[in-house]
């Protein structure tokens, strides 16, 4: 362990790049299309060592990084033994600039690495460091993109509920509303008794939400609505949930990169299930926030997307429901990080002989893919 007589352990340098990794085949979900998804790695030192973080956002973050918030850290001898004070840090230092949308990621990527920095300085997992309620973490599939013929919606589908054992998988609806019943149809027989989730990510209306979910809860037994309207739209959301066949959930929160963002769909009682994106919301630090805002309002917590970053906040987290492992971000999770979790019987569980997040970022491998 590489500390001071003083046990800190000042930010001596971060380092921000960004990737670009195309998808496996083209991709929409109701209200986006894509053919890439971007990646961007932060390496905080500190200490003797050097923590890892990320996010999934724009390459143009890497220059705030590098710049503005590794001197807003360096400036203040920033200790990455306390991580929280590092992130008001930063909070402070974009004031003028905004906390939400790619200042928030920014924020994301290097909380991340200042917490797995944390843990490796201990010598610790990052999920020993924190303290646990759960030493495995259920997933859920989720892909299911509307681009997607009916037997590759089988395919990936059913790969997820029969062969990896997860209970939940989720499919992407809303490009074309009238053709969604049928591909609900097709997937639900695909999973047999796995339960099925749709995600419109906000392309309906109230009334057509409403009677879509009154259809696929009939047809399909679907357990869980995301985004039946735009997660702006907390009275539109609060209506279905109330009104949603009772098998039902709503779920929201995805885009969300402050607390008083959750905070607010939490009062206005938008959801069954609340989801934060951990590389979005503000990192570790910020996640476990919400956790805690979840837990007083009595409101499950979701993590949405990027399954290694998330692994072991998600093992510290109050009234935790599952994470989700989805498509795209396990298949370069995989490709680029060694010791990215597999899953096992519908669960994944952090590897407690690694320190910090147990991640290492194959630099060579994703060179071919450097903006």
């Amino acid at each position: 362990m590489a500390l001071s007589g003083s046990g800190r352990a000042r930010i001596t340098d971060i380092e921000a790049r960004a990737y670009k990794i195309p998808t496996d085949s083209p991709e929409a979900d109701g209200t986006f299309a894509w053919d890439s998804t971007t990646l961007v790695v932060v390496h905080v030192s500190g200490g003797g060592k050097t923590g890892l973080g990320y996010t999934y956002t724009d390459a143009c973050i890497t220059s705030l990084i590098t710049g503005k918030l590794k001197e807003a850290l360096t400036e203040a001898e920033a200790d990455a033994m306390d991580p929280p004070a590092a992130w008001l840090t930063m909070q402070n230092a974009l004031r003028n600039m905004g906390h939400s949308g790619l200042t928030a990621t920014a924020i994301s990527a290097i909380d991340g690495a200042l917490w797995d920095l944390k843990a490796k300085l201990l010598e610790l997992p990052l999920s020993l460091l924190l303290g646990r309620y759960r030493d495995k973490c259920l997933v859920y599939g989720s892909g299911g993109f509307t681009t997607y013929s009916d037997e590759q919606l089988r395919e990936q589908l059913s790969g997820w509920a029969h062969r990896d054992g997860c209970r939940w998988v989720k499919m992407k609806i809303g490009t074309e509303p009238n053709k969604d019943p049928h591909r609900v149809r097709v997937a639900k027989d695909a999973i047999g008794d796995c339960t099925l989730f749709v995600d419109a990510n906000g392309a309906y209306k109230r009334k057509q939400a409403l009677a879509l979910a009154d259809l696929f809860a009939r047809e399909a037994q679907v357990g869980w609505f995301e985004e039946p309207v735009s997660s702006d739209d907390l009275e539109g959301l609060q209506t279905i949930r109330e009104r949603a066949p009772a098998i039902m959930e709503i779920a929201a929160g995805e885009y969300g990169y402050t607390l008083g963002y959750f905070r607010r769909m939490l009062n206005a009682k938008a959801v069954d299930v609340l989801q934060a994106d951990i590389t979005r919301c503000g990192g570790v630090t910020a996640w476990l926030q919400i956790a805690v805002l979840c837990a007083a309002h009595h409101i499950d917590l979701s993590g949405h997307c990027a399954p290694s970053f998330h692994l072991h906040a998600a093992c510290a987290a109050p009234h935790f429901r599952h994470l989700e492992w989805f498509h795209d971000h396990v298949r370069i999770e995989h490709m680029l990080f060694e010791g990215a979790p597999r899953v096992r019987n519908g669960m994944i569980e952090p590897d407690l002989s690694r320190p910090g997040m147990g991640l290492g970022f194959k630099e060579d491998d994703a060179e071919k893919y450097a903006v």
